[in-house]
This record gives structure tokens, C-alpha cells and sequence, in this order.
């Protein structure tokens, strides 16, 4: 059985609505998938993991949560090598440079992006939740 793990940080909620539709987009039988605050998160979920999803919405200038998903991302820069990993979160500003330098991140980490970081201003609407599940078909399928 395959197992997933949607791993979040969200301060107003939109981060968390793309977790559960990205969730729900993974509709496959023999796919376990566990969604969790990154408050809740250890390294051993990603180490259990076949694949993971993070996210994250820009914060400051253009960077991750700083007190819980900063040290989180940290701590599983050796857990996340050949991982099949997907990036995911909500900005009200900018051009989503945190997301590019969080896939960069990653990617130096050994992690294998299934796709693009998905990036959605502010609030999902129906179209951002359909990306969300499309997201989650394609990691059931990674």
C-alpha cells in the first residue's frame, strides 16, 4: 500500500483548504494517506512516506512560517532525499519567489518534485480546489 503524507502550515486557513483538496484528489484504492499540521509532523512521517506533499504559504518577505514549518523543512533535509515530493501554498503578495527557492530547496535536498510548486493567491476558489485535486490524483499515482 502506498502511503502519503499532506504535511501544512496554515495561519488563516487557505493553506489548509489546499491540503484537504489535494487530499481529496487522491482517490485510489490501496493508498493510505495521512494529513496532519506541521505542529503534529515528525521526520518519521516523511521516513514512512512514499510520497510527500508540504505546505506553506509566503510569509514576510517571500519566506516559509518561521517558528514551526522553517525548523520542520530543516529537519528533514536528509529524509527527503529520493522522496517523490509535491510543494504547495497560499500568498496575498509578491511573486512567488518563496516557492521557487522552496523547490530549489528541495531539489538540493535530492528531493524529486512530481511537479511545479503549487502556488494560489489568497483563498482557494473552485478552480484553485480542482488544482488542489488534480494535485492529489497525481501524487496517488507517483
Amino acid at each position: 500500500m502506498k502511503n502519503i503524507v499532506i504535511i501544512y502550515w496554515s495561519g488563516t486557513g487557505n493553506t489548509e483548504a489546499m491540503a484537504n483538496g489535494i487530499a481529496e484528489g487522491v482517490k485510489l484504492e490501496n493508498v493510505h494517506i495521512k494529513s496532519l499540521n506541521v505542529g503534529d509532523a515528525s521526520v518519521e512521517d516523511i521516513i514512512n512516506a512514499d510520497v510527500v506533499a508540504l505546505g506553506c504559504p509566503s510569509m514576510g518577505a517571500e519566506e516559509l512560517e518561521e517558528s514551526e514549518m522553517e525548523p520542520f523543512v530543516d529537519s528533514i533535509s536528509q529524509a527527503i532525499n529520493n522522496k517523490n515530493v509535491a510543494l504547495f501554498g497560499s500568498y496575498g503578495w509578491g511573486d512567488g519567489e518563496w516557492m521557487r527557492n522552496w523547490e530549489d530547496r528541495m531539489k538540493n535536498c535530492g528531493a524529486k518534485l512530481v511537479q511545479n510548486g503549487l502556488i494560489i493567491n489568497n483563498e482557494p476558489d473552485d478552480e484553485g480546489l480542482e488544482l488542489c485535486r488534480k494535485l492529489g490524483e497525481k501524487l496517488s499515482k507517483a
